[in-house]
């Protein structure tokens, strides 16, 4: 019976490589047509030439640890994919019985965003990877990180972080305080829910959630974040 279990489970674990192999290539030939049609670097270039393009060095500082703090905490100190966040995005979707927390990096999030359509979810995910990976190679993470504040939907028909600050706060994002910064930085997450001027006591929810988040990274303190709240 003890070898009759070890063959199952070996066969099983055949069959498991098996199985991720063939998506993994059904993923990176959908990422290849789809570079066919437009290349990476065509993408990123159709975003930085936008009118209102809001490169790095013109986001605050508050605005750039907000993003960071409740996207991708680890966004500096990891690759292209980030497997130690995957497991824990997991481990709490199933200790917690929801399906509310992601795994995927500001880099994957940026290949969602300016290279793939929003259909076939499973392929498309692991296309992300593989464009995540090329994004990673040619950019630096600075870069990446202007791209994805460029390219999110902040609601009320705000594309972009300039269109959402100018339009919420009549300022520039390299303007924003604290406050501000992290009221923003939690749209993306669900623009239609979070819009400040949609709910504003779930935005506010959400603010608050940001600001948590931004005290267990390290960048501000419980003063501070209570200061807001």
């Amino acid at each position: 019976m003890k070898k009759i279990i070890i063959k199952l489970f070996i066969i099983l674990l055949i069959l498991l490589i098996l199985a991720a192999t063939f998506m993994f290539l059904i993923g990176y030939g959908y990422y290849s047509d789809t570079l066919h049609k437009k290349s990476l670097t065509q993408c990123v270039e159709d975003l930085t030439k936008r009118e209102h393009f809001t490169p790095f060095n013109q986001l605050s500082k508050d605005y750039i640890n907000a993003v960071i703090a409740v996207e991708d905490h680890r966004y500096y100190d990891h690759g292209a994919v980030d497997f130690i966040g995957i497991a824990r995005a997991l481990y709490t979707n199933i200790r917690d019985n929801e399906f509310d927390e992601g795994g995927s990096t500001i880099t994957q999030q940026v290949a969602k965003n300016i290279i793939f359509n929003q259909d076939k979810k499973l392929i498309r995910k692991i296309g992300e990877i593989f464009a995540a990976f090329d994004l990673e190679k040619n950019y630096s993470k600075d870069e990446i990180l202007a791209l994805y504040v460029n390219s999110n939907y902040f609601g009320n028909g705000y594309y972009g972080i300039y269109d959402a600050s100018i339009g919420y706060y009549n300022k520039e994002p390299k303007d924003l305080n604290l406050d501000e910064a992290s009221m923003l930085a939690g749209i993306p997450n669900a623009p239609s829910v979070y819009a400040p001027n949609v709910n504003p006591d779930l935005a506010k929810k959400r603010q608050e959630h940001v600001l948590n988040r931004m005290v267990e990274a390290g960048y501000i303190t419980s003063e501070d974040a209570n200061n807001i709240k």
